[in-house]
């Protein structure tokens, strides 16, 4: 499984002070720990090198023109390597920049060679021009990397040969969870999986996660669970391909931010490739309205006619849908989320 993306640049590696460091969704690697930077630094650069054809088809980063500017980036060939026990596999991009992928320690990284080599040319020779001097288009460019290397390696080369086996004659389902930052949807999918809730367990989140549920005698449900922050929205699109249901979730307490939450959820809707799919709208934490026992259902019915109101739900068509009202912290209506999202989508 691929855990994180890094990326180097510099004019020249080999002067640590002129190197900077940009990595997700953690600072695995930090450019303090100069021994481990050189370590991957010289190892592709040796490996690329050893692997060089005769043709000069892949460039070394000592060889390449530095100071040579074009709109097309060479890209080197991949190499793997293992260094302080982590499994990494590098590619130099115009001898400036290195751009590394980090796998669990068993994976063999050639499985994603194709898939490495496709994305990189994709993203930097044959669709929006990346400009490596600009912060923002760096970490773009890696999230959706680790996005779409992720998928790939989730759905094509690491799927458990258990779900392959058990569930290609019933049912499985792909659930596309999205919405704004802080609203609990990391915290929903934890709390489905194990059972539990801490306050103090999750900060934002911000990296892209797909966790695998598996429901006895009715199928396993895989939570595609997006990040909400405004710079990793652009990137919801990626996926969002092939869901079989989507999940938007609110926090109805913090009524602040309903117009950003609104605006988020009808460019998702508004999209013609969206027409279909089922759709479960999730109005968390409820435990931080005040009410009475005897008053929470009246409460919970006026609030659902704001919601629909503000949020003009009564425009979704093209969908079978619906809307709960959960306390993720508290685990009302948990269950009914997941029974709804399995009606939903047998419906």
């Amino acid at each position: 499984m691929l855990h994180n993306i890094f990326l180097f640049k510099g004019k020249k590696f080999q002067d640590l002070k002129d190197l900077n460091i940009y990595s997700y969704p953690n600072d695995i690697i930090n450019i303090n720990d100069k021994n481990l930077v050189n370590m991957i630094i010289t190892g592709h650069d040796q490996a690329n090198l050893n692997n060089k054809d005769k043709k000069d088809k892949y460039l070394s980063i000592s060889n390449l023109d530095l100071n040579k500017k074009s709109n097309h980036y060479k890209i080197d060939k991949p190499v793997a390597q293992i260094v302080n026990d982590l499994n990494i596999y590098t590619s130099c991009i115009n001898g400036k920049i290195i751009i590394g992928l980090i796998f669990d320690k068993e994976d063999n990284p050639y499985d994603y060679k194709e898939i490495f080599e496709e994305l990189l040319s994709e993203l930097l020779n044959n669709g929006t021009v990346y400009s490596f001097d600009v912060e923002i288009e760096i970490e773009n460019l890696l999230i959706s990397m680790f996005i779409d290397i992720r998928r790939y390696g989730d759905e094509i080369i690491e799927k458990p040969p258990k779900i392959v086996y058990r569930y290609q004659q019933e049912l499985f389902i792909k659930v596309f969870l999205f919405g704004i930052d802080e609203v609990g949807k990391t915290s929903l999918v934890r709390r489905i999986k194990t059972g539990e809730f801490n306050d103090n367990f999750f900060a934002p989140t911000r990296k892209f996660n797909i966790e695998y549920i598996e429901k006895q005698e009715k199928g396993l449900l895989a939570f595609w669970d997006m990040p909400g922050q405004q710079n990793f929205r652009k990137k919801w699109l990626i996926g969002l391909q092939d869901s079989n249901i989507i999940v938007f979730m609110i926090d109805i307490a913090n009524q602040i931010r309903f117009e950003e939450s609104k605006k988020e959820f009808w460019n998702i809707m508004n999209r013609d490739d969206c027409d279909g799919i089922p759709l479960l709208i999730v109005g968390n934490k409820i435990d931080l309205i005040k009410s009475s026992e005897k008053s929470r259902e009246n409460q919970l019915e006026k609030l659902k006619e704001e919601l629909f109101d503000f949020f003009n739900f009564t425009n979704i068509n093209n969908r079978d849908w619906a809307l709960l009202f959960t306390s993720v912290k508290t685990k009302y209506n948990i269950d009914a989320v997941i029974q709804k999202i399995f009606n939903l989508v047998a419906s």
